[in-house]
């Protein structure tokens, strides 16, 4: 036996917020996780995008960061003294002769598990950038895709690029710390949250915010990887240059599954169609959960994740424990390992 091998109750795909949350509703029921995900923190998106986002609809939290988040729900699983395996991405995932799923990574780790939580999210994901000469050599000095400490951008000429929410949340966020903002958008409707594109309006009439519109990015200028300045161009051939110590580019993320769609699950359009109970997909034993599920009626918040979180771990208590029956009890009054 591979000194990589690993035997437990449930593997768990994908450590961002639903991920982290089913270590928590597992654990309640007696099972042991282990959990991979590809990058090499816990967190996801929430981590890998925009840790410093604030975020509204979480129950009992009027606004929490995103990475303050994940730090409650990684203390809110550490009593199931769960494994993960960060950094690596599953490659393989087949059935056994005993019935269970076997999981290999890329970098050889294999997990025998007797159910499977997906909890992917959107898969890989990467952002889509601007088609702009030369803007490589800006990538991660003076160009980013996302923000993940605020204050880097304090004093600083900032433009920013798109029309939908992270582009207005940044404005908001940045608006009070950089030296100026610039929005860039071809038109003036925004895809945002109104009351945020309201927000934003009300910083432009202050004077905090400069809204460049009709306009699309058309150039960079700076040396060495330090912009200088940012071509913007409307439709009919106007042109003019933003002073610019940075820009972010907010064009949406591109999604990859990955290995995920080889998996012979029932694919919809990138997600996977699962039922609406117990979340299992077309596989026994293989369940999916968060943005990556897909059902009719199907909303994409955390807070639905996390209820699709528990549904799953029930469905799996009797894969793990089979014979045995299961109470349902209030964490009130079960409480939770090593709780007073």
């Amino acid at each position: 036996m591979s000194s990589t091998f690993h035997r437990t109750d449930v593997a768990i795909i994908g450590a961002g917020p639903v991920g982290l949350f089913a270590i928590f509703e597992c654990g309640m029921l007696k099972m042991r996780c282990h959990v991979v995900d590809a990058l090499d923190m816990v967190g996801g998106q929430c981590t890998a995008l925009y840790p410093e986002k604030p975020i509204y609809d979480i129950p009992g939290h009027p606004s929490i960061d995103a990475a303050d988040l994940i730090d409650r729900l990684a203390e809110q699983a550490a009593p199931f003294a769960p494994t993960y395996h960060l950094g690596q991405q599953v490659e393989k995932l087949e059935r056994t002769h005993e019935g269970r799923w076997q999981l290999t990574t890329s970098v050889g780790t294999v997990i025998d598990a007797q159910a499977v939580v997906v909890a992917a999210g959107v898969g890989a994901f990467g952002p889509n950038r601007p088609p702009l000469d030369g803007l490589a050599a800006y990538e991660g000095t003076s160009v980013f895709y996302m923000v993940r400490r605020k204050q880097d951008f304090a004093g600083k000429r900032v433009v920013i690029a798109g029309g939908g929410d992270s582009a207005v949340d940044w404005t908001l966020s940045l608006a009070d710390i950089a030296e100026r903002v610039y929005v860039i958008h071809r038109r003036p409707k925004f895809r945002a949250a109104p009351e945020s594109v309201a927000r934003m309006d009300a910083l432009v009439r202050a004077g905090k915010v400069e809204m460049v519109v009709p306009y699309q990015l058309s150039g960079l200028e700076g040396a060495d990887g330090q912009l200088t300045g940012v071509r913007v161009a409307t439709l009919d051939g106007q042109e003019k240059t933003l002073p610019a110590d940075a820009l972010l580019a907010f064009f949406g993320l591109s999604m990859n599954l990955g290995p995920i769609a080889d998996w012979g699950l029932n694919l919809d359009r990138n997600h996977i169609h699962v039922l609406p109970p117990s979340c299992a997909t077309s596989a026994p034993g293989v369940f999916a959960i968060g943005d990556i599920a897909s059902y009719p009626g199907k909303l994409k918040l955390i807070l639905c994740g996390f209820a699709e979180a528990a549904q799953a771990a029930h469905a799996i208590h009797p894969l793990v424990h089979p014979g045995e029956a299961l109470h349902f009890e209030y964490s009130t009054s079960k409480g939770v390992p090593g709780a007073a």
